[in-house]
């Protein structure tokens, strides 16, 4: 069965002359710097949300010790978010191309008969599985969130969390494993003849070096059409694979990106009239309603701060005008320049991070608002109207907007 050229468990029945252990080790070797900057993009993509701060903002139940969490997240710098999420997600398609490619060199050993010659075989197969599995699992949850397209069961964000684990695992024990080996490979002149090498070579339609420029080739466009979802302007119409990359939506002060409109999350004009609205504070000192003409009367403050989105877009600097959240603590009985962590309520009734909650460095941080201006003009019903968070640094879902209540308190 074995020696069959017919099956695809036969070494004779794979004849491509491409495949060969140096051509693996190349993109093994790419693929093992690329993965662990989008683990470690991806750790701390996580900690951007403080998940030990609220419940609300950690969508990954049960974490246990997989949910370390080391620090609280800075404010500063204030694109920090934008650059990590925009790396994590841009690199991880511009992968795809390498990705496939290194499954495509390797996928005679999946067939290989017998399934384990030893213990020690056995697990390294195991290992093969769960990094295999793992890769295609991770990568496709990733673009399907990144374009918005959840198709798969359950909630991304511990589908890709538990997946990010299991697959890191099997990635570490198989780099620890196949590393000698393929560095090995590189150094080599005539590279060593192992399993992948096939038998029976077909004729060759390309070069080894040719198949890895087009591989390459792949990722540059992958990149190409990618990258511009962090960035306005022209740049932005690039982004062909983003579902943000078209231009922006309208124009004018508010003409930047939406992620999620007041009409797909139910908020009426008539909730948010000047009549209607009204934000509740509360604190030890008690709780005020506070109208927009109210909010608009106390000491207002301007910030220049980015939208940065999980799913990899974001915004230049927006320039935003509102009442400092650390203003709004000293309302209810804090001091302004040590105030508690605040939960934050939206009008918004349905959908993941209708409420979340911020650290006290990010209340405290003056750069923090309670926006109710952008760019010159009062918010749109889509950016928030009547009243939106903006803190500097924070991942998009936590710039609540139509904000209906905060409650300042030690979380």
């Amino acid at each position: 069965m074995r020696d069959d050229p017919r099956l695809p468990c036969s070494p004779g029945f794979w004849r491509s002359p491409l495949r060969g252990p140096r051509f693996t080790s190349v993109l093994g070797l790419v693929l093992l710097v690329g993965i662990t900057v989008l683990f470690v993009t991806g750790l701390v993509s996580y900690a951007a949300y403080n998940p030990d701060l609220s419940p609300v903002n950690d969508k990954t139940p049960d974490k246990g010790i997989l949910g370390f969490y080391l620090f609280a997240w800075p404010t500063t710098p204030h694109w920090l978010y934008r650059l990590n999420q925009g790396v994590h997600v841009t690199l991880g398609i511009t992968l795809i191309p390498v990705l496939l490619a290194k499954l495509w060199s390797v996928i005679p050993r999946l067939f290989a008969l017998p399934p384990a010659r030893s213990l020690a075989h056995a697990l390294e197969r195991i290992s093969l599985l769960l990094l295999v599995g793992g890769a295609l699992f991770e990568f496709v949850t990733g673009v399907l969130n990144v374009q918005l397209d959840y198709v798969f069961p359950g909630s991304f964000y511990p589908l890709h969390f538990y997946g990010a684990w299991v697959f890191f695992a099997a990635f570490v024990a198989h780099a620890l494993l196949k590393l000698p080996t393929a560095l090995r490979n590189l150094r080599h002149l005539r590279e060593e003849r192992n399993d992948l090498v096939t038998p029976r070579p077909a004729a060759p339609t390309v070069s080894r070096r040719g198949a890895l420029w087009f591989v390459g080739g792949g990722s540059l466009l992958l990149f190409a059409t990618t990258v511009g979802q962090n960035f306005d302007g022209l740049l932005r119409r690039t982004a062909l694979l983003a579902p943000h990359g078209g231009g922006d939506p309208g124009s004018g002060p508010n003409g930047f990106q939406i992620n999620k409109t007041a009409a797909s999350r139910g908020i009426s004009r008539a909730e948010t009239s000047d009549e209607a609205w009204r934000l509740v504070v509360t604190g030890p000192a008690g709780t005020v309603r506070l109208s927009r003409a109210r909010l608009a009367g106390l000491p207002l403050h301007s910030s220049a701060l980015p939208i940065a989105c999980v799913e990899g877009w974001s915004t230049a600097d927006q320039w935003w005008r509102g009442v400092r959240l650390r203003d709004l603590a000293a309302l209810v009985g804090y001091d302004a320049d040590d105030p508690p962590d605040v939960f934050v309520e939206s009008l918004q009734r349905r959908g993941a991070f209708r409420s979340a909650a911020l650290r006290a460095n990010q209340v405290a941080d003056p750069r923090s608002l309670l926006a109710l201006y952008v760019n010159g003009e009062e918010l749109s019903p889509d950016h928030g109207y009547p009243a939106r968070i903006i803190v500097p640094a924070a991942p998009g879902v936590l710039n609540t907007k139509w904000v209906a209540r905060m409650t300042f308190e030690d979380l």
